[in-house]
């Protein structure tokens, strides 16, 4: 006990000199007082239990299109299984079209200010001006035996008591009979579903979402999610089998989530005959409909009626576009384990880009999303143009984007293949892979973005994609509005959501890919994650533990400054020494410009922290280790081996601060006096000891001109001027006046 108390003593000694002298902050402590604790359901390693459980609702459904009016009206059958452990007196439904409801909140409400000058369109968002009807008319509620059951409507959640309690590990029959106007989605800020009307051909394209009263996620972690929807969050949903009857006008096309059951009905001969060669064209689409088809179809408006019939299976949610104007194109992509139709629609208002770009944009995301996690499981997967937004459902996307007069910009049209990719890759996030959108939205906005991306830089090189730069202007903003990532979907501001939960997640899986654990060990993980939670309910902690477990990394310290913190990237280089070993047999010269410098740099009330190199190296002088020293070790150094290694050898020591507060790996370039160049990385590990400072000695065989962190700017870094020794010198405001004004 002696000897150990002894060294430790002598330890301290040591280091104490290197402490650090400000409130300590846990910054690489485990997180997990931070995230719901593992148990029988949710392993420690971040993978399903074995007694993980989930719910399950299958849907039959027959709906009816009215253009007349621009009403929904249907009928379901839905078979609820109570696969959890707890007996059910109630359960909940969601009816988000009562959101459109005046008086609720909605995007028009968020940004509530009146302006000097503002357009009537902007004024219609506020007050809702020119009123509409909205929201669900439900006609009845009945169970298994046609008794009806007790309804208790809360804005956009329904609460039906059951007859009978539900037991677990049985199920149960609910059959609803509901109607509710289609909105125009020109009278919303950023609508999700809806029509949108062509005043010059006087036509319409509809949008079909969030338009049958569907089952709440009951789960393991909360119980009901029966948040009310607002807009910003999204959805919660169970996975099931659609049996889904679309009566529309005779002459609409319908695209759909699903597999259509009757194209001898529904199609002519000629569009099913294009439709067998698009199954065997693997390299460029097939036109359905093409624009002369689609321009005579738009011409008349049939009074009759038409049935679609689609089924699909294992899904979270179901959505259509029906409208007489689409045109229709269709590929086949062929994946290692499945082949899938990539379909596009859209009006012609959107060519000639739809034509061109849509369908190669879903290849594109398909193949990629596909290696990265897992082959698209689904018979097809479509496209359908719209204005204004990008949003997602299983197998089908309405994505915005069209060209002026015929034209697009550079800038458009990277935007809307961007949106289309976007789109389509939501199918793994959150469609299969099906976390709680409306609690959390980044864990779908921002891995999908992150993949997004990835497809983008990979496919599209000479478009511009997501960098660790991208996020700097938002988290070198004012820290008294910032939200953590880990904030819920509603409680994020408005104007900015997209870079905490699409842009700042994606930069922060970038960088865990591309600088701190790896690229083939994070994709591994990465996938791991995705085929251990898809067609299941991943939270948070399931996906933070997936990727520690599957690549033996502690990433507790970028989890907590990354999700829980707003904390930014800013290091500082504030000083650089030079130094060289005092050798007695150096040559004359060299030996008094080496004790010149020694003399200077200890003489009283001299900088210690010097601007560049010009004042040469500093000498220490290395003395022979005393016997005391090496305690009861008998053994000694070779110090003649030493003194000869580090023999005309340069020593640089590095002082760098933690100026923003996030730690993260440490990459130092150095540029040497010849211009050749190096590189070394230190892992964030570094900070653990002291969390503001650290300091770290480096061996150069030639002398150093200049030293920056982060050459590559991989860590998202918010000030890179402090970066650099010498330090790079900025003008002064008043010298930059001068300079504009010569």
């Amino acid at each position: 006990m002696r000897l150990l108390l002894f060294a430790f003593i002598t330890l301290f000694s040591f280091f104490s000199i290197h402490a650090q002298h400000q409130p300590w902050q846990g910054k690489f402590e485990p997180i997990d007082n931070l995230i719901s604790p593992p148990n029988i359901y949710r392993t420690a390693s971040g993978a399903p239990g074995k007694v993980y459980w989930q719910q399950r609702a299958d849907y039959k459904i027959k709906v009816t299109l009215n253009e007349i009016d621009n009403t929904m009206s249907g009928e379901e059958t839905i078979t609820y299984f109570n696969n959890s452990p707890d007996d059910l007196s109630y359960v909940w439904l969601q009816l988000e079209q009562n959101v459109n409801k005046k008086g609720n909140e909605d995007f028009g409400s968020v940004n509530n200010s009146m302006k000097d000058s503002m357009t009537t369109r902007q004024i219609q968002f506020l007050t809702r001006t020119i009123d509409f009807p909205a929201g669900y008319s439900i006609k009845h509620v009945k169970d298994t035996n046609e008794y009806n059951l007790k309804t208790m409507v809360n804005n956009t959640m329904m609460k039906v008591k059951l007859n009978t309690i539900l037991k677990s590990g049985s199920s149960t029959t609910l059959s609803i009979a509901w109607s509710y106007p289609i909105t125009d989605r020109s009278l919303f800020l950023l609508s999700r579903e809806g029509y949108e009307y062509f005043p010059e051909d006087d036509n319409t394209v509809y949008l079909i979402a969030h338009w049958f009263p569907r089952m709440a996620v009951y789960n393991d972690t909360e119980g009901w999610q029966n948040q009310q929807f607002q807009k910003l969050g999204e959805f919660a949903l169970e996975f099931g089998d659609y049996d889904v009857e679309i009566t529309v006008p005779e002459d609409h096309i319908v695209a759909s989530t699903g597999e259509l059951q009757n194209s001898e009905t529904v199609l002519t001969k000629t569009q099913r005959k294009r439709m067998d060669a698009a199954r065997k064209s693997f390299d460029k689409p097939v036109m359905i409909i093409t624009k002369a088809e689609a321009e005579a179809n738009e011409k008349q408006k049939s009074t009759k009626q038409k049935t679609w019939k689609f089924k699909a299976k294992n899904v979270r949610d179901f959505a259509f576009a029906s409208s007489r104007k689409f045109m229709w194109d269709a590929q086949a992509v062929k994946l290692p384990t499945n082949t899938v139709m990539a379909m596009s629609l859209y009006p012609k208002e959107g060519l000639p880009v739809w034509q061109e770009e849509s369908t190669k944009s879903i290849m594109h995301a398909l193949e990629v999303y596909s290696e990265a996690t897992f082959d698209y499981p689904y018979p097809v997967c479509i496209s359908v143009n719209t204005s204004n937004i990008g949003m997602e459902f299983p197998m089908i996307s309405f994505n915005g984007g069209r060209p002026i007069n015929g034209k697009i910009s550079h800038a458009a049209k990277q935007g809307m293949i961007g949106t289309i990719i976007h789109e389509v890759g939501h199918n793994w996030f959150p469609m299969i892979v099906s976390s709680d959108e409306r609690k959390w939205m980044w864990m779908d906005e921002g891995l999908n973005t992150f993949l997004h991306q990835r497809t983008v830089a990979e496919r599209y090189p000479e478009f511009n994609s997501v960098t660790p730069k991208s996020i700097v202007p938002f988290m070198s903003g004012d820290k008294n509005i910032l939200r953590p990532v880990m904030t819920t979907s509603d409680n994020e501001l408005f104007n900015q959501f997209g870079a905490n939960f699409y842009i700042k997640p994606t930069v922060g899986l970038q960088m865990l890919r591309n600088s701190i654990i790896g690229k083939e060990l994070f994709d591994e993980a990465f996938k791991e994650y995705a085929n251990r939670w898809k067609y299941k309910h991943p939270n948070p902690a399931d996906l933070f533990r997936t990727l520690e477990d599957a690549t033996a990394t502690d990433l507790d310290w970028f989890y907590r400054g990354w999700f829980f913190t707003t904390d930014h990237v800013d290091m500082e280089l504030t000083n650089v020494k030079w130094f060289k070993v005092f050798e007695e047999n150096s040559n004359i010269e060299d030996q008094n410009k080496s004790s010149k410098r020694k003399i200077v740099a200890n003489q009283k009330n001299v900088e210690s922290q010097e601007k560049d190199f010009s004042n040469g190296p500093e000498v220490i002088t290395m003395t022979s280790t005393p016997d005391a020293a090496y305690g009861q070790f008998l053994s000694r150094l070779d110090e003649s081996e030493i003194r000869k290694q580090l023999s005309g050898k340069n020593i640089y020591e590095v002082t760098i601060k933690n100026i923003g507060g996030l730690v993260m790996p440490v990459t130092i370039a150095w540029v040497f006096a010849d211009g050749s160049t190096e590189i070394d990385t230190l892992p964030a590990e570094i900070w653990r000891r002291n969390e503001y400072e650290i300091q770290q000695t480096f061996i150069k065989d030639k002398e150093v001109s200049k030293v920056n962190l982060d050459p590559n700017f991989e860590f998202a870094d918010t000030d890179m001027k402090n970066n650099s020794f010498p330090k790079i010198e900025s003008k002064s405001e008043f010298d930059k006046f001068k300079d504009s004004n010569r």
